[in-house]
């Protein structure tokens, strides 16, 4: 109450109301140490409401998280300051993800059960469960709304995640006022459908019905629980609890005032009497609890050595040995086989090569594996009854699929993947935002990238979404032309270890290009000099995936014709415009100004580099329903299209 005060600005309401929940789970439940907020076995705790930051900044205060100083949340909502209007992760620190898009923080923290029982199946051995943790999560009647809690928690009863226990702040307010007109879900028989445990009509303000709420949870081990706490949002306010004008807007001075006279609380602004304080500190607790779980380890250590040394490495994020030496063989025998294929096909072929080295990988699909073909030959599909697997069967759950995989990264131990349609990466646009925002290691497998999809028409046909995915910060995007391009892009993502990466694969065929040591070298570098020409060049084609083949095709018909045309492929921008000024010069050089770009796809974004001079060879509206071939003809992506085009712009 009092640091949204000082702020001016913030969410005292759901704090307040869940002030009672929060005492007892984190003073008798939650295993955590202060001391080590990346303990490897502590329970995950998820604020999915995330507007209630402060009552997170508090408990992580008054707990003993010496991050969370007693100036952090003097300076609540200020610039450099760790207390920010939302939670925002931060490797290494205790907030477990960043939350405030409503729905989301549920979806993480299923992906953060499923990623522990995971870990358990794969590691715990008779007498020995070095992995043995609960995921707690607090939420509202808005993460309920949303839609990706209904996929996400569905999967999550599917999938028995008993270790999953969600603490519900049932007030019926939201920003609106009364949800009584908007939100009248029987959220008991709703989640009992779902296969959940439910435990309903708590009173959130009473601790003893709390405590045995909790305690009848943690003794169900197959269902994840629910437990619907009755609350009185801005609980203690005398003149605005229960409505909302508490949920996001400082309660005033006066009503502070007010507040604390009706609570008893006598100590000023930001002052914790010594016996609370003691009370509250969670230092000894938690580093006993861990001193117990390291001498657990080390019985573990001496007799599964192996297992335990891969755990550690797994759960430090660290590659295995011999992974570069791997990879560089795997993408020089892809070259070798020169196979033309669809880089979809492509892409299991580096998936085939690749995953055999990193057991923590972890992938599925949104009900179209046969189609993104993100099954390898190593894949054991998991389920309720068995865990003990490396792919999941998301369904058609595309936004919950992704913002599990969030969790499932957050959680440590695994590098996820998971597949769906380019053209449905809008579905889960706001966990590939929030993958981003954390730079969070996410890899997006996008199949059937342009209209040669073909038949099933604009409905399914992405124009936009490349580009879009592009503007979005920390996203690379890899749009490659054949199976080496897909190889390396497959390797960057695996590598990339701040921030999510796109693969955008085609559907049809494309040819396997030929390429000196350098090129394959370069193509990490996100553009390269594929086709050159003698001399300095009359014009560059510039070109991304089942492009590629056409730009090449177009330069030998313009060398026919004596004109000097490079071809670059460019199969990451992000990564390119990265690469250092020379190297870019190298590639592009400023004195050629006649460029074409060439791509199945809007032309916005291609324009910085082809200038005022060039031209884009692009798709600025919808497709049509038609076989792939007839639908490159009709748009121009021809080979006589692509030299037009560059003839043109040379005179």
């Amino acid at each position: 109450m009092d640091a949204v005060q000082a702020a001016r600005s913030g969410h005292p309401g759901a704090p307040m109301g869940m002030a009672d929940i929060a005492e007892v789970l984190w003073r008798d439940y939650l295993k955590h140490n202060p001391a080590n907020p990346q303990w490897a076995d502590r329970d995950r705790f998820v604020l999915s409401n995330g507007h209630a930051s402060m009552l997170l900044y508090s408990l992580l205060h008054l707990t003993g998280y010496e991050a969370f100083s007693i100036d952090q949340l003097k300076n609540f909502r200020q610039m450099g300051y760790r207390t920010a209007g939302h939670p925002e992760y931060e490797p290494g620190g205790p907030v477990e993800t960043t939350t405030g898009p409503l729905g989301q923080g549920i979806t993480n923290a299923v992906g953060m059960a499923m990623g522990e029982k995971m870990l358990a199946a794969e590691f715990n051995r008779p007498g020995h469960n070095i992995v043995d943790h609960k995921t707690w999560v607090f939420l509202g009647d808005g993460c309920l709304m949303e839609g990706i809690s209904h996929e996400a928690c569905s999967l999550a009863g599917t999938l028995k995640l008993g270790k999953l226990i969600c603490l519900y702040d049932d007030n019926n307010i939201s920003i609106d006022g009364d949800v009584i007109d908007w939100f009248t879900d029987d959220t008991a028989k709703r989640f009992e459908a779902y296969g959940w445990q439910v435990i309903d009509n708590v009173d959130g303000h009473d601790p003893a019905a709390i405590a045995a709420a909790i305690e009848k949870a943690t003794a169900e081990t197959e269902k994840p629980s629910m437990i619907c706490c009755k609350t009185i949002i801005g609980f203690g306010s005398p003149n605005k609890q229960g409505t909302a004008a508490t949920h996001g807007a400082p309660l005033g001075d006066d009503e502070v005032a007010a507040t604390r006279k009706k609570l008893g609380w006598e100590s000023p602004p930001f002052a914790i009497p010594a016996e609370v304080a003691a009370a509250w500190d969670g230092r000894e607790r938690g580093a006993a609890e861990e001193s117990g779980w390291n001498a657990a380890f080390a019985a573990y250590n001496a007799e599964h050595p192996e297992l335990a040394a891969e755990f550690a490495r797994r759960m430090a994020g660290k590659r295995p040995h011999g992974w570069c030496k791997h990879a560089d063989k795997s993408i020089a025998e892809i070259d070798a086989e020169g196979a033309k294929m669809a880089t979809r096909q492509a892409s299991l072929r580096a998936l085939n090569a690749f995953a055999p080295c990193l057991p923590e990988m972890a992938g599925g699909s949104a009900d179209l594996t046969g189609s993104n073909l993100t099954k390898h030959d190593a894949s054991t599909p998991i389920s309720g009854d068995d865990a003990s697997g490396n792919y999941v069967w998301f369904g058609v759950r595309e936004f919950g699929m992704t913002a599990i995989c969030n969790g499932l990264r957050l959680h440590g131990g695994f590098i996820p993947y998971s597949g769906t349609f380019l053209t449905f990466s809008d579905y889960s646009r706001n966990a590939l935002r929030m993958a981003a925002l954390m730079k969070l290691q996410n890899i997006l497998v996008y199949t059937h990238d342009s209209i040669g999809l073909g038949e099933d028409g604009p409905t399914h046909q992405p124009v936009e979404h490349t580009a879009s995915l592009r503007l979005m910060p920390n996203m690379s995007v890899w749009r490659p032309c054949d199976t080496v391009e897909t190889a390396v892009a497959w390797r960057y993502a695996i590598e990339n270890e701040t921030g999510p990466t796109s693969l955008v694969l085609t559907r049809q065929g494309v040819p396997h290009q030929a390429r000196t040591a350098d090129q394959i070298a370069n193509v990490a570098r996100g553009g390269y000099v594929l086709k050159d020409c003698d001399g300095t060049p009359d014009i560059l084609l510039l070109a991304t995936g089942s492009e590629v083949e056409l730009a090449v095709n177009a330069a030998d018909v313009l060398a026919a014709d004596g004109v000097k045309a490079c071809v670059v492929s460019m199969p990451s921008t992000d990564t390119f415009d990265a690469q250092d000024a020379d190297y870019r010069e190298s590639v592009l050089p400023a004195a050629v100004t006649a460029r074409v770009a060439i791509e199945a796809g809007v032309t916005a974004g291609w324009w910085r580099y082809v200038g005022t001079h060039g031209q884009v060879v692009g798709l600025d509206r919808f497709g049509e329903s038609a076989p792939a071939n007839e639908l490159f003809e009709h748009f121009g992506f021809t080979t006589d299209n692509v030299v037009a085009v560059a003839k043109d712009v040379l005179n």
